[in-house]
């Protein structure tokens, strides 16, 4: 074997390794923690997934019921990320929240609560990315 097929081989072979790892490394960015759970009146879900660096955050609260205003906060550790009014809207009486956090080192808690105005439902759940 000559010098220019030992490298044509090399490069074969690392163009296929790198083929082989390529997903791997795609996928490593797909992992998200998501919690779900019940309010006093209707569920929630908490979901937070990497986005560029960050953490993505997504609150959503279902009750079922068009037209609520809810006080929503959602926390980073100690620290208010968001604080918010949001209406239930569509047929399914529901919103979402979205807003990104710091991706620290370590074990990032997310908080989020929700209180209803004028009801006193609340909904409250944490999850650790």
């Amino acid at each position: 074997m000559n010098i220019t097929t030992k490298i044509g081989a090399s490069l074969a072979a690392g163009a296929l390794a790198a083929g082989l790892f390529a997903p791997t490394a795609a996928n490593a960015g797909d992992r998200q923690e998501i919690r779900t759970g019940n309010c006093t009146v209707g569920d929630w879900k908490l979901k937070v997934s990497p986005e560029n660096g960050r953490l993505e955050v997504e609150y959503e609260i279902d009750v079922n019921r068009r037209g609520q205003r809810w006080r929503v906060a959602l926390f980073h550790g100690g620290n208010r990320i968001h604080r918010d009014t949001h209406v239930t809207r569509g047929r399914s009486g529901s919103f979402t929240v979205r807003d990104l956090a710091r991706n620290t080192a370590g074990g990032d808690r997310i908080r989020a609560r929700a209180i209803r105005f004028g009801g006193g439902q609340r909904c409250r759940g944490s999850v650790i990315f």
